[in-house]
């Protein structure tokens, strides 16, 4: 798999925890839904039963609407009425809401699908290559090295460019909401950002043969300081490694003196 180059950090970079992850995305989403739809059923059911009650037929009791309107017989066109204002209403504001929630659910995927804006100059991103194979994940950092844990820091914006040595795979990571396919001759894109550290687990989401059950890698997520260490480490068994890959794992506002934190 071929290495990317980090970009160069800005005097200041932007950090995932200032960009709102995937994960975020999509609980807005179902939170939204959640709220909307017990608000439409609580009030379909509240007037369904409303009028349940108060028209209910009673043995014991004449109608008492029998003075106030006149029933049509058999056969009988019938009259008066609101000429159908409440249905014009009740479909033109369910139209309304149904277009917009439709219109905000599209434009709030497009941003995950598109991930950050690419022309920010300020998005201190990090860009690692993955391969799927039988049955397990390849990550190939910017330095060269390649190894089957995932290790990212905490609060930065991660893309993967993702692929597949032999057949159709699907990486993803539950947790961090973030899922894309893995074709064989072909790369596709996702991104995420984690807010926390902790440990977390890679699955492959298409069947892939006899080993797909346990086609996981592991996802360790740590401190900006241990992401340098490890990296730092990474270093010695890789070839190539450029100032600006060095670079790029600064902190947010460290100046660097040589391709290293000064």
């Amino acid at each position: 798999m071929s290495s990317h180059t980090l970009p160069h950090v800005t005097a200041f970079p932007l950090h995932g925890g200032d960009v709102r992850a995937p994960a975020d995305v999509f609980n807005s989403i179902f939170e939204v839904f959640l709220v909307l739809g017990a608000v439409v059923g609580i009030v379909v059911v509240t007037y369904t039963m409303y009028h349940a009650v108060k028209y209910r037929e009673s043995a014991s009791e004449e109608d008492p609407y029998t003075d106030k309107v006149e029933r049509p017989q058999l056969g009988e066109k019938p009259t008066g009425g609101t000429g159908g204002r409440k249905v014009f209403y009740s479909f033109g504001i369910s139209a309304v809401i149904v277009i917009s929630l439709i219109a905000w659910t599209y434009t709030t995927l497009l941003y995950v699908e598109n991930g950050p804006d690419d022309d920010r100059a300020d998005i201190d991103a990090i860009d690692i290559d993955v391969e799927g194979f039988r049955f397990g994940w390849a990550f190939t950092y910017p330095n060269g090295h390649e190894t089957n844990t995932l290790v990212v820091p905490q609060d930065r914006v991660i893309r993967l460019q993702v692929t597949s040595s032999d057949v159709f795979h699907n990486f993803g990571i539950p947790e961090l909401r973030v899922k894309t396919d893995a074709i064989p001759g072909q790369t596709t894109t996702a991104w995420f950002t984690a807010p926390e550290t902790g440990e977390y687990e890679a699955k492959c989401y298409e069947l892939c043969g006899s080993g797909h059950s346990v086609m996981v890698a592991p996802v360790e997520v740590v401190t900006q300081s241990e992401y340098e260490e490890w990296y730092s480490d990474t270093q010695a068994s890789s070839n190539g490694t450029s100032g600006n890959e060095t670079a790029a794992l600064a902190p947010s506002g460290t100046a660097t003196v040589g391709g290293a934190p000064a």
